[in-house]
């Protein structure tokens, strides 16, 4: 791959995760307005709730509902405790695969994982704080507030300014790329396992037609939205506060990454020490990216490593689901990859020992 590859590969998914992120913001937004603020009360009344709903979020396939777990997050709607369940139980795009080389296994260990996110968030929300641990929330996170200009169906103050112009082109731009295929970031794995088992379903096509179809709803709140509620919270809070940062550190990251897989081969630090194994699965976990995780589940689906180094991997690693939490913050993502981390060695160990 030329240098022009990696950085157009890495523009396009960028794009494809920046947009994913800011039409989940905007959705929210949306839903915490049009409700009058009702949407959400229940859920940040309910920290087990919160815990279970991003733990389901990060179970599905992808990484869209991880971006919604962090958009959450960012709002102050979920807990840590949640936002790390997310990680956990998430494998990001590599679950396209599993699913597609061993569907039985894949939804054995992605059910596991789902329970351990579950047990974590849980552990940290409510034990962490009797032993010290102080929950992490972000300090320049902006909650969802109501203004007294919000009316949840007036319309009547709208006109056509430039702003509403660019986030509805923009908006439109993003679904016409989803729709048309220009941003899909197929890896080679995923689609040799979709060709051995034709199930089309478990690739990332429909993941993209539905969130095409929620971007559409956008569309229309972008048109038909006030001027307050369009400006005020679309433009300054989404557009203007999130946007150039989860796009300058993803694609920033992503530029790196593609570089040093041009001169460094993950697959040749694979030996046959399992223990080893599952200290470099968890390591490897930290990458905030999908594709250096598909080494595990090829080995796995060839038989050559056993299943304890395939779910620490899993434990660890989150796809793209953690870079927009990077973007947003530093150090929520290092606390939560270090939770991640120790809990994938803990439970690798524990089932290599087993």
């Amino acid at each position: 791959m030329d240098i022009a590859d990696i950085i157009i590969d890495a523009l396009r998914a960028a794009v494809l995760i920046t947009g994913m992120v800011v039409i989940m913001m905007l959705m929210i937004e949306s839903l915490n307005i049009g409700s009058g603020g009702r949407f959400f009360r229940r859920l940040q009344g309910s920290k087990f709730g919160q815990i279970v709903l991003a733990a389901l979020l990060g179970w599905v396939p992808g990484c869209m509902g991880g971006f919604a777990s962090v958009s959450l997050f960012s709002h102050g709607m979920i807990s840590f405790g949640a936002l790390v369940a997310m990680l956990i139980a998430t494998a990001g795009d590599e679950s396209f695969v599993m699913l597609g080389l061993f569907p039985g296994k894949a939804l054995a260990i992605s059910a596991l994982c789902l329970v351990i996110g579950i047990a974590v968030g849980a552990l940290i929300d409510f034990a962490g704080p009797k032993l010290g641990f102080k929950p992490y929330t972000l300090k320049t996170c902006h909650e969802l507030k109501l203004h007294e200009e919000d009316a949840p169906h007036d319309h009547s103050k709208r006109s056509f300014s430039w702003k509403r112009l660019v986030i509805f082109v923009g908006i439109a731009l993003y679904v016409t790329a989803l729709v048309t295929g220009m941003l899909e970031h197929e890896h080679g794995g995923e689609a040799e396992a979709h060709e051995a088992h034709g199930f089309n379903l478990l690739s990332e096509d429909w993941m993209n037609y539905l969130f095409g179809g929620l971007s559409l709803i956008m569309l229309g709140v972008a048109a038909f939205g006030s001027d307050h509620f369009v400006e005020g919270h679309l433009w300054n809070h989404v557009i203007v506060r999130h946007v150039p940062r989860i796009f300058a550190w993803t694609i920033g990251v992503l530029l790196l990454l593609g570089f040093l897989g041009e001169f460094v081969d993950i697959s040749s630090w694979i030996g046959a020490n399992i223990p080893l194994m599952i200290l470099l699965a968890t390591l490897i976990g930290i990458i905030p990216e999908s594709g250096p995780h598909l080494i595990f589940v090829t080995l796995f689906a060839q038989g050559l490593i056993p299943a304890p180094v395939l779910i620490a991997s899993c434990i660890s690693q989150d796809g793209h689901a953690s870079l927009p939490l990077l973007a947003e913050s530093k150090g929520a993502f290092l606390r939560a990859k270090a939770i991640n981390c120790v809990v994938a060695l803990i439970v690798g160990f524990i089932m290599y020992i087993i």
